[in-house]
């Protein structure tokens, strides 16, 4: 079988991870050293990348979904004539899983249960609910949200989707109930939220998305969920409203700061749920990466549009 002709580079580190050079391989192409490559498949940090790219790249494949670091870094803006993707859309099955982890914690009250050292039913139950029946709101309904709410519709939730333009979201499994909202018109959805789920990308539009007056729009029994970015909740708003039992509860896998401080509230507030952000975890991430990366770069070799595209505009 002849060669391929494609060259694609993996840095920062040429030698890891063999998954990765097994997709590039599987995908048509073969890898090789940056000075020959059209192509980098980054998996290192923003301060990294190098300065300057040979002429010959066309492509760079970012490590992560959520790539504001690599904006802050000025990566992209570097290398105008060179096409980003993210890699948006690989791990949403994993962080779906784990939002509703959080969500159904919550809602089953979890988090007082495991806490308890007696057997205390009359005391707990009047805080137990179910998603049944409740409406959960989807505040990003990019990959994590497509894949979130086939995971809710068995459990009889309704799901209101928010995605910037509005566009109806579809996909497998995914019911014709489903409501889709444009994000401009978000405001109008907090009153007839049961929980919310937090899912969008990080970038100057989002930051506080969720402030003091959304808290107190929802309900004393409404659990909020983000598993996005934490720059996309107001921290100081979230521990006012949960203390003050103006919300029911948070589960955040994201926190703003990030990692949470040692002795700040969230940590031993009774309706907060904290993981340290590994709702894609390092066993799973590598292979779903993998994955992307040899779609992408079949696309590549074939001359089709790439998946996760990032607009510089947009800011993802």
């Amino acid at each position: 079988m002849p060669e391929s002709a494609t060259v694609i580079a993996i840095g920062p580190d040429p030698s890891a991870p063999r998954l990765l050079e097994k997709a590039v391989v599987g995908a048509g192409a073969r890898v090789g050293a940056l000075a020959e490559a059209e192509a980098l498949i980054w998996t290192g940090q923003p301060g990294d990348f190098p300065a300057e790219l040979p002429a010959a790249v066309r492509w760079v494949q970012l490590p992560a979904a959520g790539i504001e670091d690599f904006f802050d870094a000025g990566v992209l803006r570097a290398h105008p004539g060179v096409e980003f993707t993210s890699a948006a859309g690989a791990f949403s099955h994993s962080v779906a899983e784990h939002a509703l982890t959080l969500l159904l914690a919550g809602v089953r009250y979890l988090p007082e249960h495991l806490r308890a050292t007696s057997w205390q039913q009359r005391e707990f139950f009047p805080h137990v609910g179910s998603l049944r029946g409740k409406t959960v709101t989807i505040v990003g309904a990019g990959g994590i949200g497509r894949a979130l709410i086939p995971m809710l519709a068995p459990l009889g939730a309704h799901v209101i989707a928010v995605n910037r333009s509005g566009r109806r979201v579809t996909g497998d499994g995914i019911p014709d109930s489903v409501e889709t909202v444009p994000t401009e018109q978000l405001g109008r959805v907090w009153s007839h939220t049961d929980h919310v789920v937090v899912a969008a990308p990080a970038t100057a539009q989002t930051r506080h998305l969720i402030g003091a007056d959304e808290l107190a729009r929802l309900k004393p029994s409404s659990w909020v969920i983000n598993v996005a970015r934490g720059s996309l909740i107001d921290t100081t708003a979230l521990v006012e409203a949960l203390t003050g039992g103006v919300i029911g509860g948070a589960g955040l896998d994201v926190t703003e700061p990030e990692p949470l401080p040692d002795g700040h509230p969230l940590w031993t507030l009774p309706n907060a749920i904290i993981t340290p952000h590994d709702s894609n975890p390092p066993q799973l991430r590598l292979a779903a990466f993998a994955d992307h990366v040899g779609a992408n770069v079949a696309r590549f070799v074939d001359g089709r549009p790439l998946h996760a595209i990032v607009d510089t505009e947009r800011g993802y």
